[in-house]
């Protein structure tokens, strides 16, 4: 066979790949089958005006979430080198705890909502070296705080780490992403989550690391890569084919999507957006067909993301309906 016709053999069975990774079937979960929790970002409520506590409060009351991810943000729990503030985290902890909610603690310099990377100031100047030997120290205590607490049911190391074009973070770093999780496994036996994203990674290598893999799931987007608003042209047997075909390297206990969109996706936060804009990805409707979609993916477990802006939606835009909404599926 000639190099061009191994070329041409070679496009076809991409061209196949492609397509079926494109079209294939999902596979659909009965609703009663179907659970949902959320992600909670003191940081997104903050920076949004709100008292934070306030808000966490009524997602946990209001909406009755009982599957919470929470950040342990390295340059909140240690702003100052050696100086450890554990007052807010121990809250969110506490109060979930109250209500029976089962708590996932992401830990790493790598977690949710931009700049995805939330290092401390006096960590950002740090030669990798030394950065590395703070960053596993914060691990360590972190996990050390609350691994006797029964209400920590996981613990989520890094955010995505294998997605090395998003964020303001440096170079992805797989070997010292396997000393993270070796340090998490010596000092506790809860499962450890590894996540990657839905539509730009291949999985595989975070799914071999992981107890539980998570991924995200979004549809509507907006590129800076192409300065334009995207639509992954996918259906549900996308996310199905690959969960299928990353299961033949990787054989994780549990599947999960860690990050399910529903929050608008703009160039700028949504907060600093019109209405027109931020209904381009996300909106009520877009909500309910995103919901319709990932039950047809074969995944049963969704982490919803976006709960600081249906808060926001209903205080400042007086538009409860997506809070609503959200409700009937955490209740």
């Amino acid at each position: 066979m000639t190099w061009s016709a191994k070329k041409f053999f070679l496009l076809i069975i991409l061209s196949v790949i492609l397509i079926a990774l494109v079209f294939s079937l999902g596979r659909d979960v009965p609703k009663n089958e179907l659970s949902y929790g959320l992600t909670f970002s003191k940081k997104k409520a903050a920076d949004l005006g709100f008292d934070w506590k306030k808000v966490y409060a009524s997602i946990l009351d209001e909406l009755g979430a009982k599957k919470i991810r929470l950040p342990a943000y390295w340059d909140e729990v240690e702003a100052e080198q050696g100086q450890w503030n554990w007052n807010d985290l121990d809250w969110q902890v506490e109060e979930a705890g109250k209500r029976n909610a089962e708590i996932i603690i992401a830990i790493g310099g790598r977690l949710p909502r931009w700049p995805e990377c939330h290092f401390p100031n006096w960590a950002k100047t740090s030669e990798k070296n030394q950065r590395e030997i703070a960053l596993l120290k914060y691990i360590g205590e972190t996990v050390k705080r609350y691994r006797d607490n029964e209400s920590v049911k996981y613990w989520q190391v890094e955010n995505e780490p294998f997605l090395n074009h998003f964020g303001d973070c440096p170079k992805p770093d797989k070997n010292f992403l396997d000393d993270e999780i070796a340090l998490v496994r010596s000092l506790d036996s809860r499962p450890i989550i590894i996540t990657d994203s839905g539509e730009l990674s291949a999985w595989v290598p975070a799914a071999r690391r992981a107890d539980v893999f998570g991924t995200t799931m979004y549809r509507d987007t907006y590129s800076s890569h192409l300065g334009a608003y995207v639509h992954y042209p996918i259906t549900p047997g996308f996310f199905h084919f690959k969960k299928n075909l990353a299961g033949l390297f990787a054989h994780p206990q549990k599947w999960i999507v860690i990050e399910l969109q529903a929050e608008p996706w703009c160039p700028v936060p949504f907060e600093k957006t019109t209405q027109a804009e931020r209904n381009r990805t996300m909106s009520l409707s877009k909500f309910k067909e995103m919901i319709d979609f990932s039950a047809k993916t074969g995944f049963g477990e969704f982490y919803l993301w976006g709960a600081e802006w249906w808060y926001w939606e209903r205080e400042v835009n007086n538009n409860p309906e997506i809070w609503e909404y959200a409700k009937g599926l955490l209740l």
